[in-house]
């Protein structure tokens, strides 16, 4: 597969002046995080207000601080790889994987924290705003999230021009002019695992988003405000979007649509509910000294859940990926 998926540009003498831009800012965005992170695993309490839940399990916390700042380190990796020309003779998979995940993280991140502002603007805050200012200074979600949405438009252009450049053969055309061996059964089999796994957590997240507080926290459920809302509301919407881009796929429907909108619905939607569901599940292993906030067993398997689901459909995509590669390699021999 990696052979398969060679650089099918050469690599130039450097990048142009859009691609050094949008480097910098992918750079200069994630000091203010990193800068911040580091602070507290080292035992600084920088803007954590006395009372917050970030203090019950100093060790957990200091984990979580340390992967968070790797996670974010990685941006000013991958901003270098996509933009250097040694980047461009990087193994797929060893790029591919990493920048999945960055998308995972950074969209729900993207389209949640400007959609809360709008939902706080009109008063719609309500006790997620209240609750939240004991856990962490009001201004440090701002600066943080602003760096968030920077890195992720600037990480997201610098990887759609390198795409282009080394694998746009891969997704050119319709969804009608897949050859066969791209739609098998494998593909669909995952397509309805997909679907049927999604049903849980699908289920969940929208009953969640209308208000409905069975299977939450006593904690949570206190705590909920416009902002709950819409982060339920936007698990709904990548579920949705991971498990149409794995059916468009599987069963070649749409047979209209460029093939990149199913595959853009595959790699947005998987990155995101699996990386998602992994990170909720894995900050609820240690969880907050208080019962009432911790995760209830039914909020870990909806994460679960999606996390299973986006693996799925992040596999469909890879088979995809790798079979129209080959076949594009053996009508070039």
């Amino acid at each position: 597969m990696t052979q398969s998926l060679a650089p099918a540009a050469r690599p130039t003498a450097g990048p142009g002046r859009a691609r050094r831009i949008l480097r910098a800012v992918a750079v200069v965005s994630c000091v203010p995080y990193l800068a911040l992170k580091a602070a507290w695993v080292s035992g600084s309490h920088v803007w954590i207000p006395e009372g917050s839940s970030l203090l019950d399990d100093r060790l957990t916390m200091a984990v979580i601080n340390g992967l968070s700042i790797l996670l974010d380190s990685a941006v000013i990796v991958l901003a270098l790889v996509l933009t250097r020309p040694w980047g461009l003779r990087v193994p797929a998979w060893l790029l591919a994987f990493p920048v999945w995940v960055a998308t995972g993280l950074l969209a729900p991140v993207m389209a949640g924290f400007p959609a809360q502002l709008v939902v706080r603007a009109f008063g719609g805050g309500g006790a997620s705003s209240a609750g939240r200012e004991a856990f962490l200074d009001e201004w440090v979600f701002a600066v943080v999230y602003t760096g968030f949405i920077a890195q992720g438009l600037a990480l997201g252009g610098l990887f759609v021009l390198y795409a282009r450049d080394r694998w746009g053969h891969l997704w050119r055309g319709r969804v009608w002019d897949l050859p066969v061996g791209a739609v098998g059964p494998a593909h669909r089999a995952l397509a309805v695992a997909a679907a049927v796994l999604a049903l849980l957590p699908l289920t969940l997240h929208a009953l969640w988003a209308c208000g409905v507080s069975a299977g939450l926290g006593e904690g949570r459920a206190a705590d909920r405000g416009g902002e709950f809302y819409v982060l339920e509301a936007l698990y709904v919407v990548f579920l949705l979007a991971a498990v149409t881009g794995a059916v468009l796929l599987a069963f070649r429907r749409g047979r209209a649509l460029p093939v990149s909108v199913p595959l853009s619905l595959v790699w947005v939607g998987s990155g995101a509910v699996a990386c998602w569901g992994g990170w909720l599940s894995l900050a609820s292993l240690g969880g907050p000294a208080d019962l009432a906030d911790r995760a209830t067993p039914l909020m870990n398997l909806a994460y679960a859940g999606q996390m299973l689901v986006g693996l799925l459909v992040a596999a469909i995509g890879v088979y995809h990926v790798a079979e129209r590669s080959s076949g594009t390699a053996r009508r070039a021999a």
